[in-house]
């Protein structure tokens, strides 16, 4: 790269920072958690930093950033959300509330000035509206109403059919982090889709077989419950 080029391109970089520094940070909350956007999350807050975290962001009416947390810190992409309900309010200051999933975020700088961690972020969405092949929707809606005829004891969250990032409502069945993580930062509803008609049938399989062990467990594998259990 050019001298005179190279000064253009670290000037621009420098500018973008100020500007995302010049907005409000968003405070950062890691959790073993990946959020999706337009979906529930329920908090029980009960570290003082975070209990900080809720009074300023209900205070002011704002998001808070939700990143999910790892072994070697948090990851860069993340959703915000907003309180949707406070549920339970006890004496030594715990909160259980209900929190809402709203827009993407990528990190661009930390700051730790606050209890609490805040981030400069930039928000994305989706880039272009690629059409979904009928053929995956009908894999993908297939394999979900499988999942849901698993889980008839505990009903699946019933998505909402016009939502047009329909893939994040189905998704929430899924426990795999990585997995969801991944979903969170792809910025195409098709190609989401198209990972949800390839991921479904496995994970359906292994629920399946999950469901048929602990069936089988208590009988010791016949058809009557050994003595003593």
């Amino acid at each position: 790269m050019v001298p005179q080029l190279r000064g253009i391109v670290q000037l621009f970089a420098s500018s973008r920072i100020m500007v995302l520094m010049q907005e409000e940070l968003l405070p950062l909350f890691p959790l073993q958690v990946v959020l999706f956007p337009r979906t529930p999350l329920p908090l029980h807050i009960f570290e003082e930093r975070y209990k900080q975290m809720i009074a300023d962001v209900s205070r002011a009416h704002s998001e808070f950033g939700v990143v999910l947390a790892g072994e070697k810190g948090i990851v860069n992409t993340g959703c915000t959300a907003t309180v949707e309900k406070v549920l339970k309010k006890y004496p030594d200051g715990r909160i259980d509330l209900i929190s809402i999933g709203r827009r993407r975020f990528e990190i661009i700088l930390l700051n730790d000035e606050k209890p609490y961690l805040r981030g400069a972020v930039e928000y994305f969405d989706d880039e272009g509206s690629d059409p979904i092949p009928p053929e995956v929707r009908e894999r993908v809606f297939d394999s979900y109403n499988d999942l849901r005829s698993l889980h008839e004891a505990e009903p699946l969250h019933e998505p909402e059919l016009s939502d047009p990032q329909l893939s994040f409502q189905l998704a929430q069945v899924v426990p795999d982090l990585d997995f969801r993580q991944m979903l969170l930062a792809t910025r195409s509803e098709a190609d989401r889709m198209r990972r949800l008609a390839e991921f479904f049938p496995g994970y359906s399989s292994r629920q399946r077989q999950i469901q048929h062990a602990r069936a089988v467990a208590p009988t010791n594998g016949h058809a009557k419950r050994p003595p003593g259990v």
